[in-house]
């Protein structure tokens, strides 16, 4: 079979790299190619070979180091917005924290002030009731005597009972037995009724004054305390009932002129 004349080289390479032959074929004659030709023709193609194995290993390199970076990159981000979490999260426990702490702080302080008022206001209703003393003392006083009269009639007029139980203490006995009848006539007066049946206790009587032997002791400044027969209605009104219902009335006031605020 003849050879195509337009074939300038025709080349054979097996798989160990070595030359088969190589010939020129020129108007239908060949000839062998010298060795110099040989060498420098397989160099030339072991360069390209070369050159495109260097490429391509470059190019894997570049890309291999390209998603190292964006990799890197990534995870240091990732770590960067978790430290970013754990701060923000710290930062608001301490937030938190604070907060509670002043609003522990803010509520013993005011605590504390409560409690200071309250001590003040203590002191004024003892001051107070130790005036009451005062009034009660002095039986030879015919103020006493009237004001024992006038809470009777208060008493009764509550009740409105035609028979009624009247208890007091036993230094104010005499005194009590001295206005009653002329309480229950004006009661009756007042009421337009018959003047009421009014039966002194004589087996109970209310406390004694306070005592400086016993300052913790139940005690009574003075007054009267009336009840129905059945003692189903009673009526206190003693001196220290009678400051206790004025006290919590002015309370609001008091506070306000003491400490410049109202309380509810």
């Amino acid at each position: 079979m003849s050879i195509p004349s337009h074939i300038s080289f025709l080349t054979a390479w097996d798989a160990s790299t070595s030359v088969v032959g190589i010939q020129e074929v020129s108007g239908g004659s060949s000839r062998k190619m010298n060795d110099s030709d040989v060498s420098k023709q397989i160099q030339q193609m072991v360069r390209f070979i070369r050159q495109e194995a260097e490429e391509k290993a470059n190019e894997i390199s570049v890309s291999a180091e390209e998603e190292f970076n964006i990799e890197k990159l990534q995870l240091v981000e990732a770590e960067k917005k978790k430290i970013r979490q754990e701060y923000e999260r710290k930062d608001r426990q301490v937030e938190i924290r604070k907060k509670i702490e002043y609003s522990m702080q803010l509520n013993a302080s005011r605590i504390k002030v409560l409690q200071a008022q309250d001590d003040v206001i203590s002191s004024m209703k003892e001051a107070a009731s130790k005036e009451l003393l005062n009034v009660s003392h002095h039986h030879d006083d015919h103020v006493y005597r009237n004001l024992l009269k006038d809470l009777i009639v208060q008493c009764l007029l509550r009740l409105k009972e035609p028979s009624v139980l009247l208890r007091c203490r036993k230094d104010d006995l005499h005194l009590v037995e001295h206005v009653l009848d002329s309480a229950a006539q004006e009661y009756a007066d007042k009421a337009n009724v018959d003047p009421p049946e009014i039966i002194v206790d004589n087996l109970v009587y209310l406390p004694p004054g306070p005592s400086h032997h016993n300052p913790h002791d139940i005690y009574c400044s003075g007054g009267v305390v009336l009840a129905s027969r059945d003692g189903k209605i009673v009526c206190e009104n003693t001196l220290d009932a009678r400051l206790d219902v004025v006290f919590r009335k002015k309370l609001p006031e008091i506070r306000k002129q003491l400490f410049g605020q109202a309380v509810a």
